[in-house]
């Protein structure tokens, strides 16, 4: 294992250089708004939104409190960008709006590496290029926030032509909450390249085929689908939550010993030779760019594979199952 990384807290950080910046933050989803208001919360008091004409987020910017202009002019007039704008976006956005408008200087932050480690978005070099990827969905991060917490954060320079980017992107992280947490220091290629391995082979990819994987063995072999999905799909948050709290060793001195001693004979034989081999795989495709290849080359045709795979996973036996449990327990609640 490599060495640990190096770890900020809010009294290693001077939030007064971001509050002393004008930041546009372009786009306001889920990270955002959530970029947005802490910033705000934090004291950064000049801050501009950047959307498309007819953006449906909007409405809700300016409801906030937020100036809202174009993407291009809300870029001109600030000295720090944030590109908050989903990944296969950011190639088009800088482009069009953000390049031919930045003004000499200034700095970007992105809270994920894709578009720069990719070369979909190429910086100019007196530029400074800032990572802030706090760990967590934007509307949870806020929630953090506003109670005192925070998550925490993954922090890199690319590029740091003012020789100020360090300062400024622990100062932007900071603003964010995640100094109560841990802002850790890495790197754009390391931050990009496990992220999308983990969402694929773990997060989101590897527990989805696993749990529908599980549930449909179970279904096919007659047992009823309502006892597969709490075997299969409920009971795996609980487990999750128990790893997340104590660790998989502290989690493992909390279940059953029928529990715990079947996953060691069934871990191995589940995620085996060939799981390992594909995990190599799928590293390496991450790696070499071919999976961000494919997924613009989706993008560009009007993502007709990923609007097709979505439409599938909605259909599949486990999402009635999900449905029909909800709906008891809606009943239970009238």
């Amino acid at each position: 294992m490599s060495a640990p990384l190096p770890v900020y807290h809010d009294r290693d950080c001077d939030l007064s250089i971001i509050r002393a910046q004008r930041v546009a933050v372009i786009g306001y989803g889920s990270q955002g708004r959530t970029h947005a208001l802490n910033l705000r919360d934090s004291g950064v008091v000049d801050i501009v939104v950047g959307l498309k004409p007819g953006s449906a987020t909007r409405a809700r910017a300016e409801a906030d409190g937020f100036e809202v202009r174009s993407a291009g002019e809300a870029t001109a007039s600030a000295d720090v960008v944030a590109v908050m704008v989903s990944d296969e976006a950011h190639r088009d956005l800088w482009a069009e709006e953000i390049e031919p408008n930045i003004k000499p200087g200034a700095a970007l932050v992105f809270a994920h590496g894709l578009s720069v480690r990719f070369g979909l978005v190429q910086p100019r070099a007196d530029l400074d290029v800032i990572l802030a990827s706090p760990k967590g969905i934007g509307p949870r991060i806020r929630e953090l926030y506003e109670a005192g917490e925070g998550v925490f954060c993954l922090f890199g320079v690319q590029q740091d032509a003012s020789g100020r980017a360090h300062a400024l992107g622990l100062s932007y992280a900071v603003a964010l909450g995640c100094g109560r947490k841990g802002i850790l220091e890495t790197t754009f290629k390391d931050e990009c390249e496990s992220d999308l391995f983990g969402e694929q082979v773990v997060l989101c990819g590897g527990v989805a085929e696993l749990v529908d994987g599980a549930f449909t063995t179970l279904t096919d072999a007659g047992y009823p689908a309502e006892v597969a999905w709490f075997e299969c799909f409920y009971e795996l948050k609980l487990v999750v939550d128990l790893m997340h709290r104590m660790g998989t060793a502290g989690a493992f001195g909390r279940i059953s010993n029928t529990a715990e001693y079947g996953a060691y004979l069934t871990g191995p034989r589940i995620i085996g030779a060939e799981s390992r081999a594909a995990m190599d795989a799928v590293l390496a495709e991450v790696r070499d760019g071919s999976f961000v290849r494919r997924l613009m080359a989706d993008y560009d045709a009007g993502s007709p594979e990923l609007l097709a795979r979505r439409a599938a996973l909605g259909q599949r036996p486990i999402e009635q199952t999900t449905a029909h449990l909800a709906a008891v327990a809606a009943e239970a609640e009238d």
